[in-house]
């Protein structure tokens, strides 16, 4: 065992030591490689060390370097080294997150994690939540939530009569929402089209004056963070409005929520932690590995009526036992890397984390502006589109920055206009990945531009 974790740690230490240097996408050549992973089910055993050779030489070259620091696609952040050191510890360990007689560790940890990101953005103390595989399943948590508390109080009993004959309920969403809510509203049979939705302004922010009529079947779902924009919904005004009907609010705050946890951008998310669920990702500004979501909800006995369960054999003690919380039954032990994450970072390196993403998003927005390309959005977080010219020319701008590989970044059509999309959300970018990132950007858009005015 102590080879085969040696000899697969220096295959690890390799890969991270070679992300400067390698493309961020992998070569067609080396996506074609992995064909070789489809075989029929071998017959034959295998040694551990020559199993883990094969994945590292096939697989290795196949990867996309998003651990890097020219990353800047999906708002995916990279894993912090404590954290990805406790991911490999916890692997080791093997720990199922279950309750606290199949882990008292894991149990520990999940429970300090959620109250110290609870803190950190200054929720309610109070609060309380679970770790789940990231914010579709944190979004679906929150609205069972909310689910059962709005049917609760019209005298129906969700849980066990199911929806069948149920009173209804309204669902409010914003004409943006992000697509993983309507999964998450699919799921839990809520529908994706049984929406009522609300127009939004030039950034995609919810027009709060533009709201239907709200009562106490009403779940109004609101957004920290577009996805294309980084805009935030107006969450005081919606909360003020909503509550006073009686309805519930639940954020989808995938990485827009963590602007809470700094003092420079927390106004964004001004009026957010008024509202009665949340859903955002540790894997994303937090940077811990794939994948661990959080949900949090503002009185966590109506999460415990969405999700408990009971059998003879579950231990029931005075400790909160995590599967009373959670989607899931067996899990893996989250909260052991956020514990780490949050233990490296403390206060002050979190809220430099964040803030220096957004300042890196900052400059991208006015080197590219500068070169005359347009920046669609307001620039206020940690998200930028830039239009090229015509979605033509930005389409095939995109297409090269991808295939060159001194960057990756995505595409995507708002409002209208097709744009490329630069995310900034990992704790290694350094001001000498964007400026490399920059020079490659503006390089391949100068020759496109460029041979495009001349035909």
């Amino acid at each position: 065992m102590e080879n085969l974790l040696t000899g697969t740690t220096r295959h690890a230490i390799k890969f991270l030591e070679s992300l400067e240097q390698r493309k961020v996408f992998p070569t067609p050549e080396a996506i074609e490689q992995l064909n070789s992973f489809y075989e029929p089910l071998p017959s034959q055993s295998m040694k551990p060390e020559e199993v883990i050779n094969i994945l590292n030489n096939l697989g290795t070259p196949a990867l996309v370097a998003n651990a890097g620091g020219r990353y800047f696609g999906f708002v995916i952040g990279g894993s912090l080294p404590a954290a990805l050191a406790a991911n490999w510890l916890a692997g080791a360990w093997d720990q199922n997150a279950f309750s606290n007689s199949s882990s008292p560790l894991a149990a520990a940890l999940e429970e300090i994690s959620l109250k110290w990101i609870a803190e950190a953005l200054v929720l309610p103390s109070d609060c309380g939540g679970a770790f789940v595989t990231g914010a579709t399943m944190a979004n679906f948590s929150g609205l069972a939530a909310a689910r059962h508390k709005v049917l609760e109080d019209m005298g129906w009993d969700v849980e066990n009569d199911g929806l069948f004959g149920a009173p209804p309920i309204k669902v409010v969403v914003g004409e943006e929402a992000h697509s993983t809510l309507f999964k998450a509203l699919g799921l839990l049979g809520l529908g994706r089209k049984r929406v009522l939705t609300v127009p939004v302004d030039g950034q995609g922010r919810m027009k709060a004056e533009a709201l239907p009529p709200l009562d106490k079947s009403t779940i109004v779902c609101i957004q920290a963070g577009n996805v294309n924009t980084g805009a935030f919904d107006p969450a005081e005004e919606i909360c003020a409005i909503a509550h006073a009907a009686g309805a519930w609010v639940h954020v989808d705050g995938a990485f827009g929520l963590w602007a809470l946890a700094t003092p420079n951008k927390a106004h964004l998310a001004a009026g957010f932690k008024n509202a009665d669920s949340w859903a955002t990702d540790a894997h994303k500004w937090l940077n811990v590995p794939y994948d661990s979501g959080v949900v949090l909800v503002r009185n966590p006995k109506h999460l415990y009526k969405a999700m408990s369960i009971s059998a003879t054999y579950l231990p029931e003690g005075m400790k909160k036992e995590p599967f009373h919380y959670t989607p899931e039954t067996s899990r893996r032990a989250r909260g052991i890397e956020s514990w780490a994450a949050l233990k490296s970072l403390g206060r002050l390196g979190l809220i430099e984390l964040i803030e220096r993403n957004c300042r890196f998003a900052r400059l991208f927005a006015e080197r590219l502006r500068a070169e005359g390309y347009e920046i669609l959005n307001e620039v206020q977080l940690n998200q930028v589109l830039v239009s090229f010219g015509s979605a033509e020319i930005t389409g095939k701008v995109i297409a090269a920055i991808q295939a060159d590989g001194t960057c990756w970044c995505g595409g995507t059509t708002w409002q209208g206009h097709v744009a490329m999309r630069i995310s900034v959300s990992s704790w290694c970018t350094t001001e000498e990945d964007v400026e490399q990132s920059l020079a490659a950007m503006l390089r391949i858009a100068t020759e496109i531009v460029d041979k495009e005015a001349k035909e």
